[in-house]
Parts: C-alpha cells; structure tokens; sequence
C-alpha cells in the first residue's frame, strides 16, 4: 500500500525552519521512506540542510535537493530540468510553498498584499506551469499518470469573531483550491490528477519560529495548550498528518480521485463554538 517505488517526487517548500518537522520536510522523509526518488527545493539553505540531515539520519540515500525560490519562473524551470537531468522524470508535484502575513486592506500594505498571493499562490502556478508539460509528454509516451498535490489551508475556510485577520493569506489559499480544482479538470484527459490538501490548525515548528512573534505572545506553552484545546479531536495535527495526506493524495491507491480536497484538521472546519 502506498508504495512509491520507482516514481519521482519535485516537492516545492522541502525544507523546514527551526528544529523539528515542518510539512515539507516530513513529506520529502515519508515520500522517499516509501521508495520515491524525492528532488526538494526550498529558497532557505538552512532549511533545505535540515532535511538533507534527515534523510542521512533515515538512511535514505535517492534524493536530491537545491536551493530554488519559487515564486521565479527562471530559477523553477532551472529547478526541474536538473530534476529532469538527475532522475529522469517527474511523477508527482507537491506545492507547499506558503506563509501569513496578518492585515486587512486597510493596515495591509499593497507590497505584503503582492508578497502573499505570490508566495501562497504565484509558487504553485510556476510549479505546475514547468511539470505539467513534463507530465503531460511521459502520459503520451508511456501512459504513466502524473499527480500534482497542492497545500492550502483552513484560513481560508473558517474564521473567528475579533480573532485575526489576514485577509492576503485567507484569498491566496482558497486560491489554491480553486486553481486546483480547475487543473483537475482541464488535465483529467491528460494523465494528470490535481487535489488539494488543506491542513487545519497544526504544531510545527513555524508556531513558535512565526506565528508567536506575529501575534506577541509572552506565555509560548499556554499559546500551544489553547491551539490544542481549540481542535475537537483533543490536539492540533502535526507535519506528519499533512504528509501521510500528501502520500495518499500521490498514490496509485487514489487514483479516482482529482479536483477535490482533502481536510486534515480534526474536525475545526465542521465544528462550533458552544453558544
């Protein structure tokens, strides 16, 4: 089950800030813990050295990473021809390039506005504009069907009274589930499958590295203890949650499954404050 032997996986946003396990490098470990030929980029060295320690820690040798900002069409098509170069080929994309910034239009400067949509949203049009062709030919010439897996997020989904706002962040996401839905369809005949994973409230190291110092918080462990709380299932989720997502979402084992999403957040989006 969910056995990736011999494809080859470009994950955009492969590293990870600070200690622990960020998306993208618990996804880059998982996808090549499955037998994938894992190619990762990400536009921080110190995060890509992160996931390169792992993936010696684990043993696992058949991958590749290189320091590539995707929100640069020259520096992503550079990016994939040496995937292309080094592996052959390209079987699945993971676009999990992305980050808040808080504000409404008002406080929201039109430069953090741009910054948003480009890093949220511009990264995975870049990614999928080189790898969809690649794609597109390997399906003409040997049948083989390509997965793209985009990540969004519920801050574009559900909302708190007087909680904060980042209206950027809240467009760019549901952007990416709409342009996902979208390319499921237009590549539906074209060998390509497109889905959306969209995590929920989550306990990576961006918490602490980011969100803490966005919102001024003195008291870091009653932060975290509130964000448990607040899930329904009892916890947030963790960087493995979203991986085990982006695995499946990857695998031949769904592979009647394009334009739709897949929410990772214990239950938050379905749920409601007690009245």
């Amino acid at each position: 089950m969910l056995n990736m032997s011999g494809k080859v996986v470009f994950i955009a946003g492969a590293g990870s800030i600070g200690e622990g396990w960020g998306n993208g490098k618990a996804t880059a470990v998982l996808m090549a813990r499955q037998g994938a030929r894992v190619f990762g980029v990400d536009r921080d060295e110190a995060a890509i050295e992160g996931t390169r320690t792992a993936m010696l820690a684990g043993n696992l040798t058949d991958w590749s990473f290189r320091k590539c900002d995707m929100t640069d069409s020259e520096q992503v098509a550079s990016a994939v021809q040496e995937c292309l170069d080094k592996m052959g080929r390209i079987d699945v994309l993971v676009n999990n390039v992305g980050g808040s910034a808080p504000g409404d239009p008002v406080t929201m400067s039109e430069q953090a506005w741009d910054a948003q949509m480009d890093l949220n949203l511009k990264t995975a049009f870049l990614g999928c504009k080189h790898v969809l062709p690649v794609m597109e030919r390997q399906f003409e010439q040997d049948g083989s069907v390509g997965a793209v897996v985009n990540v969004s997020s519920i801050g574009c989904m559900t909302f708190q009274m007087g909680g904060r706002v980042s209206v950027g962040y809240a467009a760019s996401k549901a952007g990416i589930m709409a342009f996902s839905r979208s390319l499921g369809i237009a590549y539906a005949r074209k060998g390509i499958r497109v889905n959306t994973v969209v995590p929920g409230t989550m306990h990576t190291p961006l918490v602490e590295s980011r969100l803490v110092k966005q919102l001024g918080v003195t008291d870091t462990e009653a932060f975290v203890a509130r964000r448990h709380a607040s899930v329904p299932i009892g916890r947030m989720g963790d960087a493995w949650d979203v991986a085990n997502a982006v695995l499946f979402l990857a695998s031949n084992e769904a592979g009647y499954i394009t334009a739709t999403q897949l929410v990772v957040d214990g239950g938050l989006t379905a749920a409601r404050p007690a009245i």
